[in-house]
């Protein structure tokens, strides 16, 4: 039931968003080939203590996704999803060449023994993987926007796909929604989500048991 609501509300987003969107389409200039590079700099947003980066479109099961070019996507795990793991043993990515469908399960995050499947946040064919998160795992939970993305993606529907994304207001909106979520299903985290304007800690789930992390990451992870 949690899952179906979480499904709905992420629709309802996504309504809203594409409303406004056909509103301004008109007003937004053709991005030229001088400010892409500009484009895909991360820019920073704080919320509810995790970083939202405004330049990059955000999937229900808090993962990212950022266009490097016309049909090339780079991805990652949100902020969110970094402090909810915690402390990562290993990821294990797919193949390049795998073809990957949007919402599909596309890597596994392995914890102390447990492990949790996340979703892809568009679809095409993995062309490239980060061999540095392969030697170091850590770097997706210290820096998921940044030295620790995951995968880019070759999506020749690349246009289609980020308009089953969040992005702007509906992206801010969807992380104070799961920050009030995650106080609701595990009360110890209302001290460790920063409240007073901070940066939540890196391990939100550092003293929950094995079983219960697993079972709350996957609902969260929408797998």
């Amino acid at each position: 039931m949690t899952v179906i609501m979480v499904l709905l509300t992420f629709a309802i987003f996504l309504l809203i968003d594409y409303v406004r969107g056909q509103k301004q389409l008109v007003k937004q200039p053709v991005l030229r080939t001088a400010n892409r590079e500009a484009a895909s700099r991360v820019v920073p947003a704080m919320v509810a203590g995790f970083q939202v980066p405004e330049n990059l479109r955000y999937h229900a099961g808090h993962t990212w996704a950022l266009s490097e070019s016309h049909e090339l996507v780079r991805v990652g795990i949100d902020d969110f999803a970094s402090k909810l793991v915690g402390k990562i043993e290993s990821i294990a990515l797919p193949q390049r060449g795998r073809w990957v469908r949007q919402g599909q399960k596309i890597w596994t995050i392995i914890r102390d023994g447990k492990s949790v499947d996340m979703v892809s946040p568009i679809e095409g064919t993995v062309t490239a993987i980060n061999e540095a998160v392969m030697k170091d795992p850590e770097l997706a939970r210290k820096d998921p926007y940044g030295d620790g993305w995951l995968l880019t993606v070759q999506a020749p529907d690349a246009k289609i796909n980020f308009r089953n994304l969040m992005g702007g207001k509906l992206a801010r909106l969807f992380t104070e929604e799961s920050a009030l979520r995650l106080q609701s299903r595990f009360p110890m985290a209302v001290g460790a989500l920063a409240q007073d304007g901070g940066v939540a800690v890196d391990d939100i789930t550092a003293h929950m048991p094995d079983e219960d992390w697993a079972t709350l990451t996957k609902e969260f992870f929408l797998s």
